[in-house]
This record gives C-alpha cells, structure tokens and sequence, in this order.
C-alpha cells in the first residue's frame, strides 16, 4: 500500500466516502467502477485496479484535490496487459 498523505483530521465520515466513490464514477476523466472505497480509523483505502500507473496517479491527484483534509492510502494495483505470445489452440 501506499500512502499518499498525512494530516492531522479526524476519521473521515460516510460522506466523505460516498464523495469520493461519485467522483470515481461519474466524472468522466476518472470514470472507475472497479475502485473500492474502504474508511478506516483515520484514513480512506482505494482499492482496486486500473490499466496504468499513470491513471493510479490520476486518480489519486484528483481524489487529494476534492478532498484535501482526508488521509488516503493507495491499494491501487496496475493490471499489466500485454499482447499474447502464443496461439491459442481451441479443441
């Protein structure tokens, strides 16, 4: 995992989750749906997937922006997709 940012706020509330999901959905720059949002203690998790390092980034630069006084820590894997080196052989 990755922390983004620190600060000294208290826990993030459910509305502050539901903020960030409706911004990874419905703006149309980010539009993720494969991105979970998890609150914890003190700090909001984004879990998930995206097709590359520069999209986590994005997302993350993005999410910092609409909420600046909220830690978040990055669980955002990049699925590597690569062309295929073999045939398929189907029966």
């Amino acid at each position: 995992m990755t922390e983004h940012r620190d600060s000294g706020a208290g826990p993030p509330d459910e509305y502050v989750e539901a903020e960030i999901h409706r911004l990874l959905t419905e703006d149309p720059s980010i539009a993720e749906q494969g991105i979970t949002v998890v609150r914890t203690e003190r700090a909001l998790v984004l879990h998930g997937e995206v097709a590359s390092e520069h999209r986590r980034e994005e997302i993350l630069r993005r999410v910092a922006e609409r909420i600046p006084d909220v830690p978040i820590t990055s669980d955002i894997g990049v699925i590597r997709a690569q062309a295929p080196t073999e045939i398929e052989q189907l029966p």
